[in-house]
Order: C-alpha cells, then sequence, then structure tokens
C-alpha cells in the first residue's frame, strides 16, 4: 500500500461500504498498519463505525485526534484475527462507556475520561493519562485499566473475575464514595498519589457489599469510611508481589518512580462474607 500521507475532506460520505479506509473522510492514511482519525464534528456512531471499518481493513495503529465525548469508543472493536490486536490512541476527552465490552485491543487515552471507563470489558488495557469519572470498570470481568489521576463514584462496583481471567484497576489518584461496592472479584489498587502527607482518602463506603477480590488501599482511611463487609488485614508475601507488580506497570506508563510509591503504608482490605446480603433472602 505504500506510505501515502493524504488528508482527506471530512465527512464525505465516508461510511458508504465501498471503499478502502485510506479513501475514507477525515483519514490520514500513514501506511498499511497506522491511521490517523480527526473525529472532530463527527458524532458518536460515525466515529465507531469509522473505527470498526479500520480494523477489519487489517490496520491495528490508529490515532484518533479532537475527540470531544463521543461515547462508546472501543465498544464493538470486532477481531477478525484472535491474535491481531489494535492499539488506539486518543487525544482530548472521550465520553461515557469507553471500552466498554472491550476485548483484548489497547486504548491509550491523553486526556481525560467519562463515565463508565471500562464497563464489562473483558480483555485489553485501558490507560488513561488523566482522570475519569464514576462507575470506572463496572462489571469489568478482565483486563487491565490505569487511571493517572482520580476517578469519580462507584468505582469497580460488582467487578468479577473467573478461572484464569483476573481484572485489574490501578487508580493514581483517590475516589468518591462507594468505592468497591459490590465488589465480587478482580485486584484493585488506590494509590492515592495526589493527597498532602496524613490526609485521608475522600471514599466512604468503601466496599459496601464486597463478596469477592481485594482492594490494595495506599495512605490513610478511617475505620468509619469502610463499609461493614470489609475487613482490614495486613499484606503478606504473595499480596507484595501483586503490589509490586502493578505498581511497577503504573509507574512505567505514567512516569513515576514505583519506589518512592512503594514506600508508602499499604493495607488490604477483603470481604469479610461471601453472601454478606444473605439473610434478607428466603433461600
Amino acid at each position: 500500500m505504500g506510505n501515502l500521507n493524504v488528508k482527506f475532506g471530512l465527512r464525505d460520505m465516508f461510511l458508504d461500504g465501498v471503499r478502502p479506509v485510506h479513501e475514507l473522510a477525515g483519514c490520514v492514511f500513514l501506511n498499511e498498519h497506522r491511521v490517523e482519525i480527526d473525529a472532530q464534528g463527527l458524532k458518536h456512531k460515525e466515529l465507531n463505525d469509522l473505527l470498526r471499518k479500520t480494523l477489519l481493513e487489517g490496520i491495528t495503529k490508529i490515532t484518533v485526534r479532537n475527540v470531544y465525548g463521543q461515547r462508546y469508543i472501543g465498544t464493538r472493536l470486532y477481531r477478525p484475527d484472535p491474535e491481531k490486536k489494535a492499539e488506539i490512541t486518543i487525544y482530548r476527552n472521550p465520553g461515557n462507556d469507553l471500552g466498554a465490552f472491550l476485548d483484548g485491543h489497547r486504548i491509550v487515552v491523553y486526556g481525560n475520561a467519562q463515565d463508565g471507563v471500562g464497563n464489562t470489558m473483558d480483555g485489553g488495557e485501558i490507560i488513561v493519562h488523566g482522570r475519569a469519572g464514576d462507575i470506572v470498570a463496572m462489571s469489568m470481568r478482565g483486563g487491565k485499566i490505569m487511571i493517572r489521576d482520580n476517578v469519580g463514584y462507584r468505582a469497580a462496583i460488582h467487578m468479577k473475575e473467573y478461572p484464569g481471567k483476573v481484572p485489574v484497576l490501578v487508580i493514581g489518584g483517590t475516589a468518591q464514595d462507594f468505592f468497591g461496592e459490590y465488589m465480587a472479584g478482580g485486584i484493585v489498587l488506590l494509590l492515592g498519589l495526589n493527597l498532602k502527607e496524613n490526609e485521608r482518602h475522600k471514599a466512604h463506603y468503601i466496599g459496601t457489599g464486597m463478596h469477592g477480590g481485594v482492594i490494595y488501599l495506599r495512605g490513610r482511611v478511617e475505620e468509619y469510611q469502610l463499609g461493614k463487609e470489609v475487613g482490614v488485614r495486613e499484606l503478606d508475601d504473595r499480596d507484595w508481589e501483586i503490589v509490586q507488580r502493578y505498581v511497577g506497570e503504573f509507574s512505567a506508563h505514567f512516569g513515576f518512580s514505583a519506589d518512592k510509591i512503594l514506600k508508602g503504608k499499604f493495607q488490604k482490605l477483603l470481604p469479610v462474607s461471601k453472601r454478606p446480603y444473605g439473610k434478607i433472602y428466603a433461600y
């Protein structure tokens, strides 16, 4: 295909289903593996149709610029070849449900993300060089999400895991209320890197209804901030292996010092019951 570098007119009937990717409007075709998309003015369905078509053409490196709130980016990225995974780099701020149902691809955001990052995500990676909104990792069942800064309410709600598939969420800042609510599985790290010395985390009702998984929390949290379903433990050797691994990955993505982060005080939050609300049911 060569090494073209030609920009085409935006919104020029690019969803006709006939023309190859390098003739679609809004694309800069760089080579047979790389495409750059200008999302300025595109509705969310138009952008997602274009991303899907690009992957179906076999292109695996996609840069998307001028993203201003378009939703569902990465939600239906079909993989014709199970071994071929795409890397999508987004500049500016994607909208709700970034990477919902994501299966194996990698999304990197240079900006902030809105609500629902990684909603029911099955595999792959989402890396956000900024903050994210509410319900990050909701019902996430595989893959990794790393958020450099803070997240909103109900992050990690109802995360789950299966044999051989354990989702991971790492948050560099702090979180709002109901963090880890109804967690059924997975590994979560809350690092509190933007908190002042001795400043406690923001969230209340941490782990309310939690019945699986584990939260590694760095920094200060008071007992009254925790849900009744959560117990606090010291980290054992296996816990430190997990924390060191994911703090190392996080630091490599965002330019932090892993050694400095690991010097902080960590505690482990675990559910005290696998069926915390069993008494309210008739069976």
